[in-house]
């Protein structure tokens, strides 16, 4: 579990290491004309994606504690949270190794590498690589680094939801975001807390969110699809469960179709390319999965961007 005051912790502790990444205001009409809204462009952030707010909460919190060794870190990712964590590693001046599957898209691969990291594929689920690393943090004594279901990495995603609340001067009622592990959506609920409501954005084909809402716990999901290089997670974080259920965050699932076409449509209407996954928050508003009241005002989290552009032109 977190708490607003980890948020503001990890607010301190990242200063001068994250970007504070534009709020746009943006015309509604061709998502939600009823509404007012806002895109928090975090794919702008270092390395592409939201990412590094949580390692940067991680690795720095390990160094302040004495426990960030010289062996460095191990990570296991889809992709954006190892970027993360080896540009983390980099800055702290450590050595960063990160499992990814097989699948995982040959940019984030050859990104990952361009930072430094020594790169392992292995299997072909975001939970084979996470064994593969857990064990390896093991043998070498490096700091586990779990993308999204440690408490300094949820608490560093939150930073986000600050700065929301701190650029919209507290005036937001809704953030709609994509859901895979639930690490930004843990932390953003949290910082939102009595504030304004989250709406957690999931593929049909990985409903990790909506089904550990039914279970009364998380459960494994069968994973598939095109956003699962970002999306991929088995199941739910115990935290973002936790936080979620406290929080009340509300469950909205859409189709593959759909996410499809609201990548094309951020590209047409905002010239903005995101991933897939980043995509399917938008796609709740486009399909009516989510539908604002009149006068809502709503911000959409565009969390990443590493993808291929080369089917948007």
């Amino acid at each position: 579990m977190i708490a607003r005051s980890d948020v503001d912790a990890a607010a301190a502790r990242v200063a001068g290491h994250v970007r504070r990444t534009p709020l746009l205001e943006v015309d509604p009409a061709p998502l939600a004309p009823a509404a007012r809204m806002w895109l928090k462009l975090e794919l702008t952030q270092h390395t592409g994606s939201f990412k590094p707010r949580g390692a940067f909460n991680h690795v720095l919190a390990a160094r302040e504690a004495g426990r960030l060794p010289a062996s460095g870190i191990v990570a296991a990712s889809g992709g954006n949270a190892g970027l993360a964590f080896a540009y983390a590693a980099a800055r702290a001046g450590v050595p960063a190794e990160v499992f990814v599957p097989e699948t995982a898209p040959a940019v984030k691969v050859a990104r990952l590498r361009a930072l430094g990291a020594a790169v392992t594929q292995v299997g072909t689920r975001y939970a084979q690589a996470q064994e593969a690393a857990a064990k390896r943090a093991a043998d070498t004594g490096a700091l586990s680094c779990h993308a999204y279901d440690l408490p300094e990495v949820c608490a560093g995603q939150g930073t986000l939801g600050l700065e929301i609340l701190e650029q919209t001067g507290g005036e937001v009622d809704t953030v709609l975001l994509a859901v895979g592990g639930g690490g930004l959506m843990a932390g953003v609920a949290t910082a939102l807390e009595g504030r304004a409501r989250v709406v957690g954005v999931e593929p049909e084909r990985i409903p990790t969110l909506e089904r550990a809402l039914h279970a009364g716990r998380p459960v494994a999901v069968d994973v598939s699809g095109i956003a699962a290089d970002s999306l991929g997670a088995t199941r739910l974080g115990d935290i973002a469960f936790s936080v979620a259920s406290r929080t009340r965050v509300r469950p909205v699932l859409v189709s593959e179709e759909a996410i499809v076409a609201a990548r094309r449509l951020v590209w047409d209407e905002y010239r903005l390319v995101v991933e897939h996954g980043t995509a399917t928050a938008v796609a709740a508003l486009r399909t009516g999965a989510y539908r604002p009241a009149p006068g809502e005002r709503v911000v959409v989290v565009l969390c990443g961007a590493n993808t291929d552009p080369s089917d948007l032109v």
